[in-house]
């Protein structure tokens, strides 16, 4: 039998981790007492700690709906900086019966104890926290060109409001979306914002782009994947618009957010330093650019409702 010389097999391609789909009920039902002091069942969200465990050593307990459990571990573990790549994941096993998540990698984390020593806890419900310097990342951030028209902002903000969500029927959550354009491409709610954004930061690396190996389009060259590139995208946000959401969209290559609330000083400091659009209080056809207004193409007649322009009753 012939054998392949080395030089002409196929090498072989990264691989994606595998990930179990441990979802978990989003709602629970309790029993409240309403002005009328009458009984009443209503839904509350699902609150639940799930315990992350890397290589075996305990990392850190999120406090989490529990929607997409895998990729809230994974883009913790990529917002965190603790991995450089999707393909140092090995596998995601969460199990809700013990509330944790094993993670294990393919080489280790290095330096893990010296890099998870420092951490800076954020503002937000949930509480989220950064591991190392919050603000060390910031220099070595370039977001690509990029621009968002004020027609495709409507269209942004009213496929929010048209989406069933959980926070409909039970409130208490914050939701976050990515958007290439008008199309909404991925929608998350959790308790926290930064869970929600680190979960939308999970899906990003578990459905790349692909690209030839070597470059060039050919039918025998393999496909391999690349991360999924943010720069057409468009991130939004229920919740505030803090530096840790603004650090997480830029470490996503997002250069645009956009949020139904405000902004802290230190986001908009940071933004600033970015070079990233930040959009504010987009309710309806009312907003606010904080930042990076050179992004946005504005389109002023569009803030009047069409009835409006035509001289009718809005």
């Amino acid at each position: 039998m012939t054998r392949s010389s080395p030089s002409l097999q196929t090498p072989s391609l990264p691989v994606l981790p595998r990930l179990t789909q441990a979802q978990a009920p989003l709602t629970h039902h309790v029993e409240v007492v309403n002005e009328r002091g009458e009984a009443e069942q209503v839904q509350i969200p699902a609150e639940r700690p799930l315990t992350i465990y890397v290589d075996k050593r305990e990392l850190v307990t999120l406090m989490t709906l529990g929607a997409q459990p895998e990729l809230l571990v994974l883009g913790y573990l990529r917002n965190q900086r603790l991995i450089e790549s999707v393909f140092d994941i090995e596998s995601i096993t969460v199990d809700w019966e013990v509330n944790a998540a094993a993670v294990h990698t393919r080489h280790g984390i290095a330096r893990i104890e010296e890099r998870t020593a420092s951490k800076v806890v954020t503002t937000g419900c949930g509480q989220g926290s950064v591991f190392g310097g919050l603000m060390d990342e910031v220099d070595r951030i370039a977001l690509p060109d990029a621009q968002l028209t004020q027609a495709q902002l409507y269209g942004i903000v009213n496929a929010i409001r048209l989406k069933e969500s959980t926070y409909k029927s039970a409130g208490s959550v914050h939701g976050c979306a990515l958007f290439q354009g008008e199309e909404l491409l991925t929608f998350v709610e959790d308790v926290g914002r930064h869970n929600a954004i680190d979960t939308i930061a999970g899906w990003m690396w578990m459905n790349p782009e692909t690209a030839p190996a070597d470059g060039v389009a050919s039918d025998n060259a393999p496909a391999t994947p690349t991360p999924m590139s943010g720069a057409d995208k468009v991130f939004y946000t229920t919740g505030r618009l803090t530096s840790e959401m603004v650090i997480k969209s830029a470490q996503m290559g997002v250069p645009i957010v956009v949020s139904r609330s405000g902004m802290t000083q230190m986001g908009h400091a940071v933004a600033q330093q970015l070079g990233l659009c930040a959009i504010g209080r987009a309710t309806n056809r009312r907003f606010v650019c904080y930042s990076g207004a050179q992004r946005l193409v504005l389109q002023p007649e569009l803030a009047v409702a069409p009835a409006a322009r035509a001289g009718g009753d809005v």
